[in-house]
C-alpha cells in the first residue's frame, strides 16, 4: 500500500516538473519572453499552442494524483488528444511545405509517450479498481 502512495507522489512530482517546464517554454515562444522565439527557429504555433494547453492540463493532473481525483484519467486523456491532433497537424502543415524544426517531430514523439504512459497509470489506478468494488 505504501509503495502505490509513494509511486503515485512520484508521478506527481514528475508531472509538475514536466508541466512546469512545458509551461515556461512553450508561454517563452507564444509571448516572446526573453527572444525564445528567435531561439525556437521555426516552430509551429498550434504545436507551441497544444504543448502550451498540454501544460496546465499536466499540472491539473499532478493535482489530481495526489488529492486522489477519478477525473484525472480524463484530464490526461484530453492532454493526449490534443498533443496527438496537433502532431498529425504539424505532419499536414509538413506535407503542405510548412516550414518546421526536425527536433518538433522527436519532441512531440516523446511528449505524446510520456502522457500516454501517464494516461495508462491513471487508468490503472482509478478505473480499473472500479470494476474490482
Amino acid at each position: 500500500m505504501i509503495k502505490k502512495i509513494v509511486f503515485t507522489y512520484e508521478a506527481a512530482i514528475v508531472l509538475i516538473a514536466f508541466g512546469l517546464v512545458t509551461l515556461y517554454l512553450s508561454s517563452s515562444v507564444i509571448f516572446d519572453w526573453f527572444g525564445m522565439r528567435a531561439k525556437e527557429g521555426n516552430y509551429v504555433l498550434f504545436v507551441v499552442w497544444a504543448n502550451f494547453i498540454s501544460s496546465i492540463l499536466y499540472l491539473a493532473a499532478a493535482y489530481g494524483f495526489i488529492k486522489q481525483i477519478k477525473m484525472t484519467f480524463h484530464i490526461l486523456s484530453l492532454s493526449a488528444s490534443i498533443l496527438i491532433i496537433a502532431f498529425v497537424g504539424l505532419f499536414i502543415h509538413i506535407f503542405f511545405g510548412g516550414i518546421y524544426e526536425i527536433k518538433t517531430i522527436g519532441a512531440m514523439t516523446g511528449r505524446i509517450i510520456l502522457t500516454l504512459a501517464f494516461v495508462l497509470f491513471a487508468y490503472l489506478k482509478f478505473n480499473k479498481n472500479d470494476k474490482h468494488n
